[in-house]
């Protein structure tokens, strides 16, 4: 028996075979095409790209495993983005995705419409540029004829199960992030719809994440080299996924990813709502459980920016060795991340990246560690704010290229001040989907004998206390660089109003 996860994300499409211990059997991946940025702020995809990148990947792990060995198949994906098909169910435009700035405004109207208070009590959640509903009220106003088009809106995994099965289905964890969803309750906020004028035909039936929404169709066999008739499991979007892959399944733990954004994901065995909507609070990809999570837009996209615009695109590893020979606190060179703007804890758009405290001693390799390191920090404010609402915090486990990273794995443990596990299978959120489509196919009982079975720490890094010293130390100065930087921002805009004037 094998089962097989999908995820769907920004710079590519994952396809991860387990069998029913949870050992991984192949793991392939497809890159997707660069987002497209029209203007700044914005991104777009277009959803044709991930079910290419899906095909791509499934028939090169078909190389390696027999289509009849495969029992089930499950997804995850990026979350937030609008996919908005017409009546043939063809795309009217390309996708707005996760991390797309240009819904500021529609975020204000959806909390003028419905009240700051009256939005937590209904979806759990603050109107941030990121979620969905706000990209729906932005193509509504400045593309009307795009809009007229409209028949059904999916979330980007959804737009791939439905080329695979030809259905129309979700998830409540993906389905959270849309601000149209009631988290509490598990439905889809019937308020929410009527005071925006979304239909509900629209919008697709939501499962559980282990119930089955279909069978791999005719034409989606033809495509993959899938066996029709193949189970087809909800699924959740990436980060309930992918907590599920790191065994984040009962309060108490607490899983750290650096991808392309960074995530704090904290479980919960009942809705907890924080009312300065800093953190999110999503349904888990566990029936009947919740998250509270905090996201970094910027995270492992820093490194990234650096290597690619900086460092000639040198390879990480290298770049990280370079990094291990600077001292604790890059020498007072201390990183913002916020290259996208910024959701946690700041929820502004217009947040920008800076790296502060610079002087002619510092090398590149200062550079390097202080990015590192200004991510971590980024992480911890999420951390934080999971300490102030009560989540408790017994266990970290890392995820993602902060997990893959010898330098990046201690600087965790010194920022946030406590050990840090590593596991011994860390491939996200597909993991975590190929574990959610055993349990819908009925290899395990439930999502958390899975991970008991499936999942092992293999490293514990304990803090450094000169580490965690000096980590305090910047972490203090990195809280206060946002205002101030905030500050100077809008005072250069006034006096550059006024000349113009």
């Amino acid at each position: 028996m094998s089962f097989l996860g999908i995820d769907v994300g920004t710079g590519g499409t994952r396809a991860v075979l387990v069998d029913e211990r949870g050992k991984v059997l192949v793991c392939e991946t497809a890159e997707h095409p660069p987002f497209s940025s029209p203007e700044i702020g914005w991104a777009e995809q277009t959803p044709a790209v991930w079910w290419d990148a899906c095909v791509l990947a499934i028939r090169r792990a078909l190389q390696h495993i027999s289509p009849d060995a495969v029992n089930a198949v499950s997804f995850s994906g990026q979350m937030h983005g609008a996919v908005l098909l017409d009546e043939r169910d063809h795309p009217v435009r390309p996708a707005l995705l996760w991390c797309d700035q240009r819904t500021v405004q529609q975020c204000v109207e959806i909390t003028e419409t419905v009240g700051s208070g009256r939005l937590l009590e209904l979806v759990s959640n603050r109107a941030v540029t990121g979620l969905t509903l706000p990209k729906l009220l932005w193509v509504r106003e400045f593309e009307p004829d795009l809009w007229a088009r409209v028949r059904s809106i999916l979330l980007p995994k959804d737009y791939v199960r439905l080329r695979l099965t030809g259905d129309m289905a979700s998830d409540a964890a993906d389905c959270s992030g849309t601000l149209l969803y009631d988290v509490r309750n598990r439905r889809w906020s019937q308020e929410m719809l009527e005071a925006f004028g979304i239909e509900r035909t629209f919008l697709p039936e939501v499962f559980e994440s282990v119930e089955l929404t279909g069978r791999v169709s005719k034409q989606g066999a033809s495509e993959t080299g899938l066996n029709e008739g193949t189970v087809v499991v909800a699924g959740a979007g990436d980060n309930a996924a992918g907590a599920v892959g790191m065994g984040v399944t009962k309060p108490g733990s607490v899983g750290v990813t650096i991808g392309t954004s960074g995530v704090v994901f904290g479980a919960l065995d009942q809705p907890s709502t924080d009312p300065l909507g800093r953190v999110h609070t999503f349904c888990h990809a566990v029936p009947q459980r919740w998250h509270n999570t905090g996201v970094t837009l910027a995270a492992g996209l820093s490194l990234k920016w650096f290597r690619d615009n900086l460092a000639h695109g040198e390879d990480y590893d290298t770049l990280a060795a370079q990094a291990s020979g600077i001292p604790s606190g890059s020498d007072g060179a201390i990183w913002l991340p916020y290259l996208m703007g910024e959701r946690t804890p700041h929820l502004d758009p217009s947040a920008r990246g800076a790296v502060v405290g610079l002087t002619a001693s510092h090398t590149r390799a200062h550079i390097i560690r202080a990015i590192m390191e200004g991510v971590a920090f980024s992480l911890r404010d999420s951390i934080e704010i999971l300490k102030e609402l009560g989540t408790p915090i017994d266990t970290i486990r890392l995820s993602g290229g902060g997990a893959k990273s010898k330098l990046w794995r201690q600087i965790q443990a010194d920022v946030f001040g406590q050990p840090v596990d590593v596991l011994s299978a860390d491939e996200g959120a597909a993991y975590g989907a190929a574990l959610l489509a055993g349990v819908g196919a009925g290899a395990w009982e439930s999502v958390d004998e899975a991970c008991s079975s499936s999942i092992r720490v293999v490293e514990t890094v304990e803090p450094n206390p000169s580490g965690v010293e000096i980590s305090d130390q910047n972490y203090a100065v990195y809280v206060q660089l946002y205002r101030l930087l905030r500050q100077a921002e809008e005072s250069a805009l006034e006096v550059s109003l006024i000349r113009r004037v």
